[in-house]
C-alpha cells in the first residue's frame, strides 16, 4: 500500500523548481508511505511523478518506486498489492527465458507483465487492488488505471494545461496549477448521499477515476475518455443469465473454496498482519478462515464504547476467544471518539459524510500499534443482501403501489406538516415514489432536495437517480445490491476505510471483494442471499461451519456512533461555530435558513437530522482547512 502523485505537461514551459515541486506533492502523502520516497522528473516533456512506499511486499530497496523497466521504456508508479504475482511471475518465466529480477515485489512482476502483454491483458490477469501511473518515454504516454472494484484511490483532471493525478487530493493541490474551485455540483451529491459518486470529485475538473477503469492520456488527446475493462454490469447479467445450479451445501462449498483461497492470496505479506474483528457475520468469517490457514494465533482487533448501544466488543470478543485468536481490544471513552473529528478534514481530502468513519479510524489506529496489514470483511453486506432495506423495501414497494401514485403524493403532503417519529417521516418522504428505483434513492438520500440547499448547484445524474443501465434486473433485492456495489461501496465505504487506515499507515485488504468471489455471489441464486427475512444467508451458513450460530446471530447494528446525542452534547460548540448564520452566508454555498433550520430542529429535539447536518458540517469542516 503506497501513494502517488505527478503531473503532465501539455505544453512544454519553464519548469523552475519542477524537482522541489515534485519532491514536496510526495511529501503530502507520507502517511500512504512512511518507508521510503522516490521521484521521477522527465524534464524534456513535463512529465512527473512521486512515490510513497509502505513496505509490504520486498522490503529491500529492490520494490523502490517509481520503478523503471528492464529496457528503460516504461515508469510505473503503484499503490495496493497484486497477490498472484508470484503465479504471473512464473507465467512470464515460461513464456521468456532469462529474465532478470532486481527483487521480489509484486511492483516489479506488474511492471514485467504490462511490458510483455499490454494493458488489457494486464489487467484481467491481476488478481488485487491497485491504481497506477504508467508513463510511456517513448510514447510520451501516461497511463492511469484502478482495480476492479474500487479499492484503491485514485484522482486525475486537467487544470489548464497541466494535467495533475494522484492518490489524494491533498498532494495534487501542492502544485501552483491546481485551481482549488470547488464545484458546487458534486457539493450537491454529498448533500444527498453522504460522500460524492465517482466520477465527480469536490473540484471542478478533477476527477476520480471510477472502479475497473483506465484511461491513456498524451498532450495529442487532450479529452481522453476512461475505458472500461471490467463490467460489474455484464457480472450481473451473465449470472442472472447462467445461475448457479447447485444445490445448497454445494454453493456453500464452493464459496468456501474460493474465500480460502482469496484468503490465501492476501495473507502473504513480509510484515505482521492482523484482521479486524466486530463479531459480525462478514469480519467472523474472515477471521475465522485465516485462523484455519495459520499454524499460529492470528492477530484480531476491535473497539469498544461505554455505551452499550454502540459497542460491539463483547461481541467480537466472544468470537476471538471461540476461534482463539489473539485479541486486541480498547474501550474508547467519547472524549477518544471525540478527539477525532477535528483531524476529518486532513483524513480525508475531499468531504465525506459517514461517521463511522470515526471508529473506523480508532480501529486502524489501534491495529497499526501491532500490525502494517489488515484484513476486514468489508462487501458482504452488498454482495449477498445484508443491509436491511434489502429486506423491507420489497414488501413496502408492493404495499405502495397498490395505491395510485397522484394520491400517495398527496397524502404525503398533506401529513408533512405533522409532526411525527422520525422513521415515520422518512416513510412519508418517499410515499410519492413513482417506481421502485425512485423509492430505494429516496431511501438513501439524506438531503432530498439538495439543489435547494447548495446555492447555485445542479445536481448531476448518479446511478441511483438515473437507473437505466440496470433495468435488466427485474428483482428489486439484487438490482439494490448491484446499484450498492457501483456507488456507495466504492466510494463511501472502502473510500472510508482507505482514508482511514493510512493515515495510520495501515494497508487493509478485503477478501471478500477478490473479484472471483464477487463474480461466484452474482451467479448465486437471490434465495441462497436472502431467506426467510434475513440476509447473507449463505455466509451465515459458511460462518456457522466454524463458530456457534448462537454467537454471531443478532440484529445487524453497523460500525456507528451516537451522532445526534453528540451533535445536541461535546459537539455543539463545534457545529455552531460552522454552522454560524453570517458564516454561511459570507462563504456562499449553502442556503443559510434551511441550514439553520434543520440545526434548530435538532437541537431542540424535535427531529434528530444528525445524518442531514453531519454532510454540512463536513464540508464545513474540510473548507475551513482548506
Amino acid at each position: 500500500m503506497c501513494g502517488f502523485v505527478g503531473f503532465f505537461m501539455a505544453q512544454r514551459g519553464a519548469v523552475d523548481s519542477s524537482s522541489a515541486r515534485l519532491r514536496r506533492m510526495g511529501r503530502a502523502l507520507a502517511h500512504r508511505g512512511p518507508d521510503d520516497e522516490g521521484f521521477w522528473l522527465d524534464d524534456s516533456t513535463g512529465f512527473g511523478i512521486a512515490h510513497r512506499r509502505l513496505a509490504v511486499a520486498d522490503l529491500s530497496h529492490g520494490g523502490h518506486q517509481p520503478m523503471v523497466s528492464n529496457c528503460e521504456r516504461y515508469v510505473l508508479a503503484f499503490n495496493g498489492e497484486i497477490y498472484n504475482h508470484k503465479e504471473l511471475r512464473n507465467r512470464l518465466e515460461h513464456e521468456q527465458q532469462g529474465l532478470t529480477w532486481r527483487g521480489h515485489s509484486d511492483t516489479e512482476v506488474l511492471l514485467a507483465c504490462l511490458v510483455r502483454w499490454g494493458l488489457e491483458r494486464t489487467l484481467h490477469s491481476c488478481v488485487g487492488m491497485f491504481a497506477f501511473a504508467l508513463w510511456d518515454r517513448q510514447a510520451r504516454a501516461l497511463t492511469l488505471a484502478r482495480d476492479r472494484m474500487g479499492e484503491k484511490p485514485l484522482y486525475w483532471g486537467w487544470q489548464g494545461q497541466v494535467l495533475l493525478f494522484g492518490s489524494e487530493l491533498k498532494a495534487m493541490k501542492i502544485h501552483p496549477d491546481f485551481q482549488s474551485e470547488i464545484d458546487r455540483n458534486a457539493l450537491a451529491l454529498l448533500l444527498r448521499y453522504n460522500y460524492i459518486p465517482a466520477p465527480h470529485s469536490i473540484y471542478r475538473g478533477i476527477h476520480k477515476l471510477p472502479a475497473g477503469h483506465y484511461v491513456i492520456i498524451d498532450n495529442k488527446d487532450l479529452d481522453a475518455v476512461p475505458t472500461r475493462y471490467w463490467d460489474y454490469r455484464a457480472i450481473v447479467r451473465a449470472g442472472l443469465d447462467k445461475p448457479f445450479a447447485g444445490t445448497d451445501v454445494q454453493a456453500v462449498d464452493e464459496l468456501e473454496a474460493r474465500l480460502i483461497s482469496s484468503i490465501r492470496g492476501q495473507r502473504e505479506a513480509d510484515v505482521p498482519l492482523g484482521a479486524f474483528l466486530s463479531g459480525g457475520i462478514d469480519s467472523s468469517l474472515v477471521a475465522a478462515l485465516m485462523q484455519q490457514q495459520s499454524a499460529q494465533q492470528i492477530h484480531t482487533y476491535a473497539i469498544g464504547f461505554q455505551d452499550k448501544a454502540f459497542d460491539e466488543a463483547v461481541h467480537a470478543r466472544a468470537v476471538a476467544t471461540h476461534l482463539g485468536t489473539d485479541h486486541t481490544e480498547l474501550y474508547v471513552t467519547e472524549q477518544d471518539a471525540l478527539a477525532v473529528v477535528p483531524d476529518l478534514p486532513r483524513i480525508y481530502c475531499e468531504p465525506l459524510a459517514d461517521s463511522s468513519q470515526i471508529p473506523t479510524f480508532l480501529v486502524s489506529q489501534i491495529a497499526r500499534q501491532h500490525v502494517t496489514v489488515a484484513l476486514s470483511g468489508d462487501g458482504g453486506d452488498e454482495l449477498f443482501g445484508g443491509y436491511t432495506p434489502y429486506q423491507f423495501m420489497p414488501k413496502l414497494w408492493r404495499l405502495l403501489r397498490r395505491v395510485p401514485q397522484p394520491l400517495r403524493s398527496g397524502a404525503a403532503t398533506a401529513l408533512a406538516v405533522l409532526p411525527m417519529p422520525q422513521r415515520l417521516e422518512k416513510l412519508m418522504s418517499v410515499m410519492d415514489a413513482e417506481d421502485r428505483e425512485q423509492l430505494y434513492a429516496k431511501m438513501r438520500s439524506h438531503w432530498l432536495d439538495p439543489e435547494s440547499v447548495v446555492l447555485g448547484a445542479k445536481e448531476p445524474d448518479s446511478l441511483l437517480r438515473n437507473p437505466v443501465d440496470w433495468r435488466f434486473v427485474e428483482s428489486f433485492e439484487t438490482w439494490m445490491m448491484a446499484v450498492d456495489v457501483c456507488s456507495y461501496m466504492p466510494d463511501d465505504i472502502l473510500a472510508k476505510v482507505d482514508r482511514a487506515a493510512m493515515a495510520n499507515s495501515l494497508e487493509t485488504r478485503v477478501p471478500l471483494l477478490d473479484h472471483r468471489v464477487v463474480e461466484f455471489a452474482a451467479r448465486l441464486p437471490l434465495s441462497m442471499k436472502i431467506r426467510n427475512g434475513q440476509g447473507k444467508w449463505i455466509l451465515r451458513q459458511l460462518l456457522y461451519r466454524y463458530v456457534p450460530q448462537a454467537l454471531v446471530d443478532r440484529p445487524k447494528t453497523g460500525f456507528s456512533v451516537p451522532l445526534g446525542s453528540w451533535l445536541r452534547g461535546p459537539l455543539r460548540e463545534w457545529a455552531e461555530n460552522l454552522l454560524q448564520e453570517t458564516k454561511l452566508r459570507e462563504e456562499g454555498y449553502f442556503d443559510a435558513r434551511r441550514v439553520r433550520a434543520a440545526w434548530l430542529e435538532h437541537i431542540s429535539g424535535r427531529a434528530d437530522r444528525s445524518e442531514q447536518l453531519w454532510s454540512v458540517l463536513m464540508f464545513q469542516a474540510w473548507l475551513a482547512d482548506q
